[in-house]
């Protein structure tokens, strides 16, 4: 038998073994994502996805309209609850939704959705419990991609001062595109986290308090007029709150408080 015939063999043997399988769920938090929402939808890979859950906060323009005529699951906020509040609408009907995997990505197609399947499959290849989608390979990426100068350096700083405090090395701590398993949800007590959008520090302090494995990969970034992004003085309200979550994860590490950020999701008090 030839290499050739060996090859094909061997190939062939392992496309006929079982391969992981579950549920995954797209969550959107939307507000005013009208004239973005079809172009985001529309490079996620066929297939790829099982259900795609988006929850309107509150917003102006038809954003509701456009997602129920594109077949999405829509869950509607009567009054704006904030992007945070946002996410755990999201989760929470993922998670009821029987999701295994969950992917965040904004409907304002400033990431790239074409990496869904590729942060899903880390997932359940189980090299990583929760897979962020870098923006800033390299500085002449993101300075092309529209990043403002002022939240490029805003971000290097922030993301080297996480990685030291947490112990990790992620190459964009505050992206908005993020995939997890669902135990990583069913642990995390993200029902008491803020409202606001220092959401997504505490749930990656939370992460790393838990022992989850993170990870993430490189995604392209997109700055124009449409897609979402907080002004100068709620990105430094941002940040100083971001610190904060980095003291409290490091005040609960020396057994100088017990914050209720990093109780198991079961002990925590919903809100």
């Amino acid at each position: 038998m030839s290499v050739e015939t060996n090859l094909v063999a061997q190939i062939e043997a392992e496309s006929a073994l079982p391969r992981q399988t579950g549920r995954v769920i797209a969550v959107m938090p939307a507000y005013n994502a009208a004239k973005t929402l079809r172009k985001t939808v529309a490079d996620i890979p066929p297939g790829s996805v099982d259900e795609i859950i988006l929850v309107d906060d509150g917003s102006k323009d038809n954003t509701v309209e456009v997602a129920r005529e594109m077949g999405l699951t829509v869950i509607v906020h009567e009054k704006n609850q904030g992007y945070g509040g946002n996410q755990k609408t999201c989760y929470r009907h993922a998670l009821d939704a029987g999701a295994d995997y969950v992917v965040m990505i904004h409907p304002d197609y400033q990431y790239d959705s074409r990496v869904v399947p590729v942060a899903i499959e880390i997932l359940r290849l189980g090299i990583c419990d929760f897979v962020m989608g870098s923006r800033i390979r390299t500085r002449q990426e993101a300075m092309a991609g529209g990043m403002p100068r002022y939240k490029y350096l805003a971000n290097r700083c922030l993301t080297f001062t996480e990685n030291v405090l947490l112990g990790q090395n992620l190459g964009d701590f505050h992206s908005g595109f993020r995939a997890y398993t669902r135990k990583v949800l069913e642990t995390i007590p993200w029902e008491g986290n803020s409202n606001d959008f220092v959401f997504d520090s505490q749930f990656l302090a939370q992460a790393v308090h838990f022992g989850f494995k993170l990870g993430d990969i490189p995604v392209p970034v997109r700055y124009f007029d449409e897609a979402s992004s907080i002004n100068f003085s709620r990105s430094v309200t941002y940040g100083l709150s971001t610190l904060g979550v980095l003291a409290r994860f490091w005040a609960q590490r020396l057994r100088l408080i017990r914050s209720p950020l990093f109780r198991r999701r079961e002990l925590a008090v919903t809100h």
